[in-house]
């Protein structure tokens, strides 16, 4: 029952709420800054809530897809990945180049041999339409690895070294584009025909999906390390393109049927994945008047609370479900509140991008609705974990546990 990953995700989304409504509130001026919390509320998002996350269910469903019992916790694996995580979290706002690199090379450390578990695994799958999606995982893994290196870089003066034009555009590139896009595919492929009930709209167009996202997120990954457009362009086209399929194998088989609020989660978080690519073409051809620096600037931001956490909204209390409740029918988490919270504050967000006069109250107001938007979702995360131990505590029958990946598929009607 114990899952150090999943314990440690609802301690990194907590930090991530209590960061949230720091920003707001010093928005409001109702507190004082602190430095370095611009970053903090990142990476609490992303190399915490999602990468601890990340961490179990990759391994996880690659097993389950190809037959295989679920792998035991390698308990070297957490330890790097959480010795790195902590270490950076304590440098990176002391602006310490020591810790930083320590935690940086724990943390790569913990990649690779992630990396070299999900390799040792079998490639072929129980039938041809599972298993799909464990190269995404690798792609992935190895775009992490590179933002590693890139994000590292940029407190010890290696971008210089490295010859990148613009170091914070290649990490940011290599984490979004590269990590997350590849993790968020690959739990897509694995789990969208046990969460739905439905095979994907064509299983045989994974491949193209897995290619187009790869050769678009090297695209955007060469294009700022060497400071030209002819790799952004046809690296976001290529990107978007595969990125565009995958959301149509999850959207066609579900078109006239009644949505849960999950699947609502999941498929409009891409909307904020799509709003800087949306804009990239202004900011490319330098438009007079329009604020390319302030979007380069504050769409991560975005693109974190509105595409990252969301996708986590639906995702997680699914999974938590399966590991501490296995023997009830998991759902896909979020609620409407949720779902309006969470779109609202995007929009209000983007606004203060533009109404630089009002951009202190309007970006307040939008971390108080993501921090509205992320409460529920972590107190239902919570109760799971605790129903789940009590069950436990009771001496409830092994025969009434089942695996991740296993029993009867969950329905979306």
């Amino acid at each position: 029952m114990l899952n150090p990953y999943f314990l440690m995700t609802i301690l990194f989304m907590s930090l991530a709420a209590l960061t949230a409504l720091d920003n707001s509130l010093a928005s409001f001026n109702l507190i004082s800054s602190f430095g370095g919390m611009r970053w903090l509320r990142v990476h609490f998002i992303t190399l915490g809530t999602l990468t601890e996350a990340a961490f179990w269910l990759m391994p996880a469903l690659a097993a389950a897809r190809q037959g295989q019992p679920p792998p035991l916790t390698r308990w070297g694996t957490w330890l790097a990945l959480n010795a790195g995580i902590v270490t950076l979290l304590i440098g990176i706002p002391l602006v310490n180049s020591t810790l930083i690199l320590a935690g940086g090379t724990l943390v790569f450390i913990a990649v690779m041999m992630l990396i070299k578990q999900l390799a040792d695994m079998g490639a072929r799958p129980v039938d041809a339409g599972s298993g799909q999606g464990r190269p995404f995982y690798i792609a992935g893994l190895g775009y992490f690895l590179l933002g590693i290196i890139v994000g590292t870089g940029l407190w010890l003066g290696w971008g210089a070294w490295l010859r990148i034009q613009v170091p914070i555009e290649v990490h940011i590139h290599a984490n979004s584009w590269g990590f997350m896009s590849f993790v968020f595919a690959g739990l897509l492929v694995d789990a969208y025909p046990r969460v739905t009930g439905r095979p994907l709209a064509w299983p045989r167009s994974v491949s193209a999906i897995f290619w187009l996202l790869v050769f678009g997120a090297l695209g955007l990954v060469l294009g700022p390390w060497v400071g030209s457009t002819w790799f952004s362009v046809p690296g976001l086209l290529l990107h978007t393109a595969g990125t565009l399929l995958l959301l149509a194998n999850v959207v066609k088989p579900m078109l006239g049927r009644r949505w849960p609020v999950g699947l609502w989660h999941l498929t409009t978080s891409y909307f904020w994945f799509f709003a800087p690519v949306l804009v990239a073409p202004l900011i490319i051809a330098r438009v007079p008047g329009f604020p390319g620096a302030g979007i380069e600037q504050n769409a991560p931001q975005a693109l974190v609370y509105g595409w990252m956490l969301q996708f986590g909204y639906a995702i997680l209390p699914y999974f938590f479900t399966r590991i501490f409740l296995p023997h009830e029918q998991p759902r896909l988490g979020g609620s409407w509140f949720s779902l309006v919270a969470t779109h609202v504050g995007g929009f209000v967000f983007w606004s203060g991008i533009f109404l630089l006069d009002y951009q202190g109250l309007l970006q307040g107001v939008a971390y108080a609705l993501w921090v509205a938007s992320l409460l529920p979702i972590l107190l239902d995360i919570w109760r799971i974990v605790r129903r789940g131990w009590a069950e436990e505590n009771k001496g409830m029958p092994e025969a009434a546990r089942v695996e991740l990946g296993a029993g009867e598929p969950s329905t979306a009607d």
